[in-house]
Order: C-alpha cells, then sequence, then structure tokens
C-alpha cells in the first residue's frame, strides 16, 4: 500500500486480503462451485454423485432470481401451523374416504 498526494492509501495488488475482505468479495458477486463424483469399480459406476453449490448474499441470491427459501414452509416461522393444518386435512381426508367406502358398501 503507497500513499497519495492528498494522504489517502492506494490498494495495490500486492496488499494482502483478509478473510473478511475476501468473504465480502464472495457474498457480493457470488461464487458457484460445480462438480461431478464418481465411484467405480472397474467399469461398472457404483455412485454418481452430482454437486451444485452457489455462495452469496441473500440480497446477490435475491437479484438473480433466487428466493425458494422464502416459500419453504420449514424455514418459515409459521411451519408449525402448517404442519398442524397438514395433519388437520389428512384426517379429515381419511374420514371422508371412510364414509365414501361406507356408501359404495351400502349401494352395492
Amino acid at each position: 500500500m503507497t500513499a497519495s498526494p492528498a494522504g489517502r492509501a492506494i490498494t495495490t495488488s500486492t496488499q494482502g486480503s483478509s478473510l473478511a475482505d475476501v468473504l465480502e468479495r464472495v457474498l457480493d458477486k457470488g461464487i458457484v462451485i460445480a462438480g461431478d463424483i464418481s465411484v467405480s469399480v472397474g467399469s461398472t459406476e457404483l455412485l454418481s454423485i452430482r454437486i451444485r453449490l452457489l455462495i452469496s448474499s441473500v440480497d446477490k441470491a435475491k437479484e438473480i432470481g433466487i428466493n425458494w427459501w422464502e416459500s419453504d414452509p420449514y424455514l418459515s416461522s409459521q411451519s408449525q401451523q402448517m404442519l398442524e393444518a397438514n395433519r388437520q386435512l389428512q384426517a379429515r381426508i381419511e374420514s371422508l374416504e371412510g364414509q365414501l367406502k361406507v356408501l359404495s358398501g351400502e349401494s352395492a
């Protein structure tokens, strides 16, 4: 780092970056890591794993159109209410199916 005539520091390419600086840059721009892992014995592939990882800030993710966490019920503060409503609906469906079986048995 060198000083400019105005007394301000000028960042040069030889200046080291702290972990916080690197993290800030990564979250600001985003980074994509992609890879494939395969396990084979001889010519037979036993396992294939495809990995796609995006690291970015929430603002950057929204900017590029990724916002799945906003609609995921398990990440919502209302997840318990939604689970209870789901249980109630399942019980109603089972009750209606039982009634339908009884009615179809009477008409046969």
